[in-house]
């Protein structure tokens, strides 16, 4: 049996840059997914081997950058991510946390305050409600666009042409309620007019949400907020009242985008 010589020069730099792309592939596909997913799940998301994902994975979990799901088996984010997200987008967050626990505390579900990541939202903050049915979303988190009423609102602030550009088509379709591209341009024409959405399980079965967008001179966001679907029918108009007051608050006390002109 022979044993492999170390790698160096630009072959290790070569090879050192293949693990970091497969550790992040792997990553982002956790926050796909953040029920979590399986190592046979995630090979198969990743095109890898099983025994190299492993690798990968007991690496992230050691730098707490993925975590295991106990009993029941899985992977998902892990705390640290939520920890870099808190610090790359520390002053957004320490300006509107504030706001989020008020509208939480309004409402009694869960918030969020999201960005665009590509064709993706990435949730940066959230609360919690605290009630016994409720819906429990990781800080890092990402979101298809085109499904969430986080991304349809901020997909609004760009035109039709943009869009297109932007996703795929057709769109993924991630429930039996998710929109195709002609319903979901008519959608955004209408969130152009009134600054307010909402998805009825579009991309997740059972959870629903509204938002806002938030326009701050420190970049475009948006609040949510998100409930189970059971509940989410009877509440759309209260919902829809207190996202656009919590907006026009923060919008007030930060300075929105005329700030930035």
């Amino acid at each position: 049996m022979t044993r492999e010589a170390p790698e160096s020069g630009e072959e290790g730099k070569v090879g050192g840059i293949q693990v970091i792309a497969r550790a992040a592939a792997i990553m982002r596909t956790l926050g796909e997914h953040p029920q979590g997913l399986s190592l046979a799940a995630i090979a198969q998301a990743v095109k890898l081997p099983r025994s190299t994902v492993q690798r990968i994975v007991c690496a992230l979990e050691a730098e707490y950058l993925v975590e295991a799901m106990g009993p029941s088996g899985g992977f998902r984010l892990g705390v640290a991510v939520g920890q870099l997200v808190y610090q790359t987008q520390t002053d957004i967050i320490s300006l509107v946390r504030p706001y989020l626990e008020c509208l939480s505390n309004r409402l009694q579900e869960s918030v969020s305050l999201s960005k665009q990541a590509g064709e993706k939202i990435q949730v940066i903050d959230r609360i919690v409600a605290e009630r016994d049915l409720r819906v429990v979303f990781p800080i890092g988190v990402f979101a298809p666009m085109h499904s969430t009423s986080a991304g349809k609102v901020l997909l609004a602030g760009l035109d039709d042409a943009a869009v297109r550009d932007l996703l795929p088509d057709p769109l993924p379709q991630m429930t039996r309620n998710t929109r195709d591209l002609p319903a979901l341009l008519a959608e955004l024409a209408e969130i152009r007019e009134t600054g307010f959405t909402f998805d009825h399980g579009e991309c997740s079965e059972g959870i629903s949400g509204g938002s806002v967008s938030l326009d701050t001179y420190l970049g475009r966001y948006a609040i949510s907020v998100v409930l189970p679907t059971a509940r989410a029918a009877r509440r759309v108009e209260a919902i829809r009242e207190a996202l656009l007051a919590c907006k026009r608050d923060i919008e007030r006390a930060i300075g929105g985008t005329a700030c930035r002109r």
